[in-house]
C-alpha cells in the first residue's frame, strides 16, 4: 500500500540521462521552493507507460503554471528510459531506480509483473515543498492511470 497522505516523503537521489549524460536527481533540489509529482511506471515502451508519460509530457506547462515539477520513476535503466523517451518524445525527466531502493521505500513494489520479476507499481505522490506527501494514489492495477484531476486539485490547494 503506497505511503499516506501526511506522511514526510522518503528522500532519494536517482540517475537520469541529460545531454550531458548520466545525472544525480534528487528530491531535495525542491525542497522548500516547489511541490514535486512523483509519478512510479511499470516499465517503459509498454503501452500505458507510453500513454501516461506523452499525455503528462503534453500538460507540462499546466505542472509549470502550478509551481511543481514532474518527475517519472520507474525500474528501467537510464539509458533504456532515454531511448524510450526519444522515440516516443517523452521530455518529463525520467529516474531509474534500477535496485529498486525508492520503489520499495514509496510502497509501491508491483510483484512479478507478467511473471517477469518485480517493477514499480503504478502510482502517483504530490510532495509539497516542504517535503510532505499531500496526495498518494497506486492504482488498482498496473493498467490503470491516476487521477489526475485530483492530483491537479491537490497542487492548486498549496
Amino acid at each position: 500500500m503506497a505511503l499516506e497522505i501526511g506522511t514526510q516523503a522518503p528522500g532519494f537521489t536517482l540517475k537520469s540521462m541529460s545531454a550531458d549524460g548520466l545525472v544525480d536527481v534528487s528530491l531535495a533540489s525542491n525542497s522548500g521552493r516547489r511541490a514535486t509529482v512523483i509519478l512510479f511506471f511499470p516499465l517503459a515502451f509498454t503501452g500505458v507507460c507510453t500513454q501516461e508519460m506523452c499525455d503528462v509530457t503534453a500538460g507540462l506547462q499546466k505542472y509549470a503554471d502550478l509551481k511543481a515539477d514532474v518527475l517519472g520513476i520507474s525500474v528501467d535503466s537510464p539509458f533504456a528510459q532515454a531511448a524510450w523517451a526519444k522515440k516516443e518524445g517523452i521530455t518529463i525527466q525520467l529516474l531509474s531506480d534500477l535496485n529498486k531502493s525508492v520503489t520499495k521505500a514509496y510502497d509501491v513494489v508491483f510483484p512479478g509483473l507478467a511473471g517477469i520479476g518485480d517493477t514499480s507499481a503504478r502510482a502517483a505522490f504530490v510532495v509539497d515543498a516542504g517535503g510532505t506527501i499531500v496526495y498518494s494514489e497506486q492504482t488498482p492495477t498496473p493498467k490503470d492511470l491516476p487521477d489526475f484531476s485530483k492530483i491537479e486539485a491537490a497542487l492548486r490547494a498549496l
